[in-house]
C-alpha cells in the first residue's frame, strides 16, 4: 500500500467533512473545496481522522490512494492556513500594482498587462516589485502564479523578469571576444 494513503489525514476543530458517494466537500474558515471521489479509493471518516484505503490490491488504486489522500490533505490545510506564493520582479521599470480583484503588470512591454483574479484567489503587492497570491485551493494558487511569471518569464543573459521569490536563476556568461 502507498506509505502516503496510509497515513491519516486529522480534521482540526472548525473544519466539516462531508463524503458522498461521487465528491468529497471541506468547508471551514477559508472557503469550501470539491474533489470528485475515485472509485478505486475508499474514504472512511472516525473520530476526526479520514483514512484512505484502495479497492483492491491492483498498482492504479495504490497509486490513487496516497493521492486523493494529499488531495484532501492539502484541502484541509487550504481551507485552514490557506496558500500563497511570492513572486518578485527583477529588471529596470518593472513594477505591479494590485487594483482589486486585478493585477497591472508593466514588465518592459509597450502596454501594461492585466490579469484578473479568479473568485477565490486575492493578490498583493507589499512593494511594487512582490506580488503575493494567497487562496484556499492549492492548485489554483500555483497554476495563477505560473500564469503570472509566463507574462515575462526570467532570461538568462542578465536575470530580467518575474521569478518565484525562492528561485534561483542560473546567467549565463556573455560572449568574449
Amino acid at each position: 500500500m502507498s506509505r502516503v494513503g496510509k497515513m491519516p489525514v486529522a480534521v482540526p476543530q472548525g473544519v466539516d467533512v462531508a463524503i458522498k458517494e461521487d465528491q468529497i466537500s471541506v468547508k471551514g474558515t477559508g472557503g469550501t473545496l470539491q474533489l470528485a471521489t475515485n472509485n478505486l479509493v475508499k474514504v472512511n471518516n472516525e473520530g476526526g481522522k479520514l483514512t484512505f484505503a484502495p479497492v483492491d490490491e491492483s498498482r492504479e488504486a495504490n497509486a490513487m490512494s496516497g493521492t486523493m489522500r494529499q488531495l484532501v490533505n492539502n484541502m484541509v490545510l487550504g481551507v485552514t492556513k490557506g496558500f500563497e506564493k511570492k513572486l518578485t520582479l527583477v529588471g529596470v521599470g518593472y513594477r505591479a500594482a494590485a487594483q482589486g480583484n486585478k493585477l497591472n503588470l508593466q514588465v518592459g512591454y509597450s502596454h501594461p498587462v492585466n490579469i484578473e483574479m479568479p473568485a477565490g484567489i486575492t493578490v498583493a503587492t507589499a512593494t511594487p516589485t512582490e506580488i503575493v497570491i494567497k487562496g484556499a485551493d492549492r492548485q489554483r494558487v500555483g497554476q495563477l502564479a505560473a500564469e503570472i511569471r509566463a507574462v515575462r518569464p526570467p532570461e538568462p543573459y542578465k536575470g530580467k523578469g518575474i521569478r518565484y521569490a525562492d528561485e534561483k536563476v542560473v546567467i549565463k556568461e556573455t560572449k568574449k571576444k
